[in-house]
């Protein structure tokens, strides 16, 4: 473990520092408190053998890494690309990702919760609230309920493509998905629990439970308090996915949906909310998801990860080679169409490129679909675009690039970061287009 990570992982453990906030944190701490308690206890065998042990542990649950110049994927990140998915890319085509496409990464294992125990879940809302609520399936689908259409993207998305590559889930560009969510603003249930004026943030706790660099804890988010209780974009607490009860790989029965921000803010499987009066310091939070610019300094604290940074993908257009995935396209008008979406703003124009990014021309982008009650489409939602590229026999890279209302704009070389976050470099479509006659 480098400098940096001993220490973010002591923050990690020690949490906010104060007695409240140490309740917040169920579980979050560095294996080798075994030993210490032992220890403690006067128990030196049971301490030796637990030495062993979290040796062992340690072993397979090393700091964060990037890979070596000719190294390539690892047993480790084969077996993560095995358990986690993304998105077909020609399930662009659906404007509502179908739930067995949209993409999936599970940071440990999925709790199982049948029919049956989803009744008896409850979800606390405590810590610096005037009146602490416990609240069971039955009484969360007893507030108003709305539904908000949300892309959601994991913050890791394209790290495979990067140079060095951080080891870790090897995304390439189809970690994305779109999703109608129903369920309870969390500003309406905070509102009924009565916010205490010193908070500052909210934790949220996911039943799921594992070790990460050497750290064992439950998976743990914070929001600042304005946007958790922000109107646009409204936090919700979900239950339904696409009108159905959530799948169990997308947090059955109950998860937060934070529209706009990354994968990571979006806890699956919420038991827990609390209310702070100090920021939390948990592993999810100063730890993992920061973007550190150094390979190598071990004193960079990073800038935390927040909103998704543009990105258009293209629908492949023709047909794929089996291994290469290369496109093929016979000569002539072909249709080219995606989706681009941003959690800053709305995006307001889409470029493409049938040249590698040597020339661009604007595509038609499509304004947000209204809702079936007349009021606007939802702004965190991807946006369809168009249009018409007539192909000539020969070799092709075709590439799209969105730009939002903010002015921002995805690069064509990504800036690099150590743990391959918030990568929106655009995307490239290798393809060949037939003779004709062929």
């Amino acid at each position: 473990m480098d400098g940096r990570d001993a220490r973010d992982v002591q923050a990690a453990r020690q949490g906010p520092g104060q007695a409240e906030a140490e309740r917040i944190v169920p579980h979050d701490g560095p294996i080798g408190d075994a030993h210490a308690s032992l220890e403690h206890a006067g128990d030196a065998h049971a301490a030796h053998a637990a030495d062993a042990h979290i040796s062992a542990l340690r072993a397979v649950s090393a700091p964060a890494r990037v890979a070596e110049p000719a190294e390539g994927i690892s047993p480790e990140e084969l077996a993560l690309a095995a358990r986690n998915h993304g998105l077909p890319l020609e399930a662009l085509r659906y404007e509502v990702t179908p739930p067995g496409l949209h993409y999936v990464l599970v940071h440990y294992d999925i709790p199982t919760v049948d029919a049956a125990g989803a009744e008896d879940w409850t979800l606390a809302v405590r810590g610096r609230v005037r009146t602490p609520l416990t609240l069971d399936m039955a009484t969360l689908r007893s507030f108003p309920a709305v539904t908000h259409r949300v892309t959601m993207e994991c913050a890791g998305n394209g790290r495979a493509r990067l140079t060095p590559r951080p080891v870790s889930q090897p995304w390439l560009v189809e970690a994305v998905g779109t999703a109608d969510w129903t369920g309870v603003p969390l500003r309406t249930l905070l509102a009924e629990a009565g916010v205490e004026p010193d908070a500052v943030e909210a934790v949220f706790t996911g039943a799921d439970h594992g070790v990460e660099r050497g750290v064992e804890q439950d998976y743990q988010r914070s929001l600042p308090l304005s946007d958790a209780t922000a109107d646009d974009p409204e936090v919700l607490v979900a239950y339904e996915m696409n009108g159905a009860p959530l799948p169990p790989q997308h947090g059955h029965p109950v998860r937060l949906v934070v529209p706009g921000w990354y994968g990571m803010a979006h806890v699956k499987w919420l038991r827990d909310i609390a209310l702070t009066n100090t920021p939390f310091t948990g592993f999810q939070q100063t730890v993992a998801y920061r973007y550190r610019r150094s390979a190598d300094d071990p004193d960079d604290p990073g800038e935390p990860v927040t909103r998704i940074a543009p990105r258009a993908l293209m629908i492949p257009p023709g047909f794929p080679d089996f291994m290469s995935r290369t496109r093929v396209v016979r000569p002539g008008p072909v249709q080219l169409e995606g989706r681009a979406w941003s959690g800053h703003a709305p995006v307001t124009k889409v470029e493409v490129s049938t040249d590698d990014g040597d020339t661009w021309a604007e595509a038609a982008l499509d304004h947000k679909p209204d809702k079936p009650d007349g009021s606007a489409g939802s702004a965190w939602a991807w946006q369809s675009w168009r249009t018409t590229w007539t192909a000539a026999p020969g070799t092709h890279v075709l590439t799209a690039r969105a730009t939002d209302a903010a002015g921002h704009t995805q690069p064509l070389d990504q800036p690099w970061n150590r743990g391959g976050f918030g990568n929106n470099l655009v995307q490239r479509i290798p393809v060949i287009c037939l003779p004709r006659g062929d």
